[in-house]
Protein backbone atom coordinates (compact mmCIF):
# COMPACT_ATOMS: atom_id res chain seq x y z
CA UNK A 1 0.00 0.00 0.00
CA UNK A 2 2.00 2.78 -1.45
CA UNK A 3 -0.81 5.45 -0.44
CA UNK A 4 0.79 5.75 3.17
CA UNK A 5 4.12 6.87 1.41
CA UNK A 6 2.33 9.41 -0.45
CA UNK A 7 0.23 10.88 2.83
CA UNK A 8 3.45 11.00 4.57
CA UNK A 9 5.00 13.11 1.95
CA UNK A 10 1.77 15.24 1.71
CA UNK A 11 2.34 15.58 5.04
CA UNK A 12 6.31 16.46 4.62
CA UNK A 13 5.52 19.51 2.37
CA UNK A 14 2.26 21.12 4.12
CA UNK A 15 4.61 21.15 7.47
CA UNK A 16 7.47 22.25 5.51
CA UNK A 17 5.41 25.52 3.84
CA UNK A 18 3.79 25.63 7.56
CA UNK A 19 6.84 26.09 8.85
CA UNK A 20 8.38 28.53 5.86
CA UNK A 21 4.95 30.75 6.43
CA UNK A 22 5.67 30.69 10.31
CA UNK A 23 2.58 31.09 12.96
CA UNK A 24 1.05 28.30 11.99
CA UNK A 25 -1.35 26.30 14.38
CA UNK A 26 -3.44 24.36 12.20
CA UNK A 27 -4.00 22.85 9.13
CA UNK A 28 -7.81 22.27 9.05
CA UNK A 29 -7.57 21.16 5.04
CA UNK A 30 -5.19 19.70 2.15
CA UNK A 31 -6.42 19.67 -1.23
CA UNK A 32 -5.44 17.75 -3.42
CA UNK A 33 -5.30 16.33 -7.60
CA UNK A 34 -5.28 12.45 -8.11
CA UNK A 35 -5.30 11.83 -11.92
CA UNK A 36 -6.74 8.98 -12.64
CA UNK A 37 -3.69 7.36 -14.09
CA UNK A 38 -1.49 7.66 -10.91
CA UNK A 39 -1.91 4.61 -8.96
CA UNK A 40 -3.12 5.85 -6.16
CA UNK A 41 -6.56 5.06 -4.96
CA UNK A 42 -8.35 8.23 -3.30
CA UNK A 43 -10.03 6.35 -0.52
CA UNK A 44 -6.97 4.13 0.82
CA UNK A 45 -5.15 7.89 0.57
CA UNK A 46 -7.87 9.41 2.88
CA UNK A 47 -7.80 6.66 5.16
CA UNK A 48 -3.30 6.45 5.56
CA UNK A 49 -4.03 10.37 5.55
CA UNK A 50 -6.06 10.16 8.65
CA UNK A 51 -4.10 8.29 10.27
CA UNK A 52 -0.42 9.69 9.40
CA UNK A 53 -1.81 13.60 10.24
CA UNK A 54 -2.26 12.15 14.28
CA UNK A 55 0.21 13.96 16.44
CA UNK A 56 1.00 16.53 14.01
CA UNK A 57 0.62 19.83 13.03
CA UNK A 58 -2.33 18.01 10.35
CA UNK A 59 -4.04 16.20 13.10
CA UNK A 60 -7.34 16.29 12.31
CA UNK A 61 -7.56 18.34 8.56
CA UNK A 62 -9.01 17.06 5.69
CA UNK A 63 -7.92 15.66 3.01
CA UNK A 64 -9.95 16.47 -0.38
CA UNK A 65 -9.04 14.76 -3.35
CA UNK A 66 -10.14 16.22 -6.65
CA UNK A 67 -10.20 13.16 -9.46
CA UNK A 68 -8.57 14.62 -12.65
CA UNK A 69 -9.62 12.42 -16.05
CA UNK A 70 -6.78 10.51 -18.08
CA UNK A 71 -7.05 12.43 -21.42
CA UNK A 72 -4.56 11.50 -24.56
CA UNK A 73 -4.21 13.08 -28.18
CA UNK A 74 -3.16 11.55 -31.17
CA UNK A 75 0.05 13.01 -32.36
CA UNK A 76 -0.76 11.46 -36.31
CA UNK A 77 -4.84 13.30 -36.34
CA UNK A 78 -4.85 15.17 -33.36
CA UNK A 79 -7.88 13.88 -32.00
CA UNK A 80 -8.38 14.23 -28.48
CA UNK A 81 -10.06 11.51 -25.78
CA UNK A 82 -10.77 10.16 -22.75
CA UNK A 83 -8.53 7.13 -22.27
CA UNK A 84 -10.88 5.54 -19.10
CA UNK A 85 -9.94 3.08 -17.18
CA UNK A 86 -8.12 0.17 -18.38
CA UNK A 87 -6.69 2.96 -20.37
CA UNK A 88 -7.02 3.25 -23.78
CA UNK A 89 -3.95 4.64 -25.47
CA UNK A 90 -4.91 3.59 -29.00
CA UNK A 91 -6.61 6.40 -30.77
CA UNK A 92 -10.40 5.76 -31.28
CA UNK A 93 -10.65 8.02 -34.16
CA UNK A 94 -7.54 6.66 -36.41
CA UNK A 95 -6.15 3.80 -34.49
CA UNK A 96 -2.58 5.45 -34.08
CA UNK A 97 -0.55 4.23 -31.67
CA UNK A 98 1.60 7.31 -31.36
CA UNK A 99 -0.05 9.40 -28.05
CA UNK A 100 0.52 11.95 -25.85
CA UNK A 101 -1.17 11.22 -22.24
CA UNK A 102 -2.59 15.13 -21.56
CA UNK A 103 -4.19 14.21 -18.15
CA UNK A 104 -4.30 11.75 -15.69
CA UNK A 105 -0.76 11.25 -13.70
CA UNK A 106 -1.53 14.38 -11.47
CA UNK A 107 -0.42 13.98 -7.98
CA UNK A 108 -0.18 17.46 -6.50
CA UNK A 109 -1.24 19.52 -3.62
CA UNK A 110 -3.49 22.52 -4.84
CA UNK A 111 -4.43 24.10 -1.61
CA UNK A 112 -4.14 23.84 2.10
CA UNK A 113 -6.89 26.21 4.63
CA UNK A 114 -4.28 26.37 8.23
CA UNK A 115 -4.98 29.14 10.94
CA UNK A 116 -2.26 31.19 12.17
CA UNK A 117 -1.50 32.77 15.08
CA UNK A 118 -2.33 36.34 13.96
CA UNK A 119 -5.28 37.88 15.74
CA UNK A 120 -8.50 38.49 13.78
CA UNK A 121 -9.21 41.63 12.05
CA UNK A 122 -11.44 43.99 13.86
CA UNK A 123 -14.57 44.61 12.89
CA UNK A 124 -15.17 48.53 12.13
CA UNK A 125 -16.47 50.06 14.32
CA UNK A 126 -19.84 52.12 14.20
CA UNK A 127 -20.45 55.59 15.87
CA UNK A 128 -23.42 55.09 18.50
CA UNK A 129 -26.74 56.03 17.12
CA UNK A 130 -27.96 58.78 19.69
CA UNK A 131 -31.56 57.72 20.93
CA UNK A 132 -34.18 60.38 20.39
CA UNK A 133 -35.69 61.91 23.40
Amino acid sequence: MHEMSVALAVIDQVETAAAEAGDVTAVRSVRLQVGELAGVVPDSLTFCFELACAGTLLEGAELVTEAVPGRARCTACAHEWAVGMPPRLTCPACDGTRTDLLTGRELQIVGVRWEDGAPPPHAPTRAPIPEEC
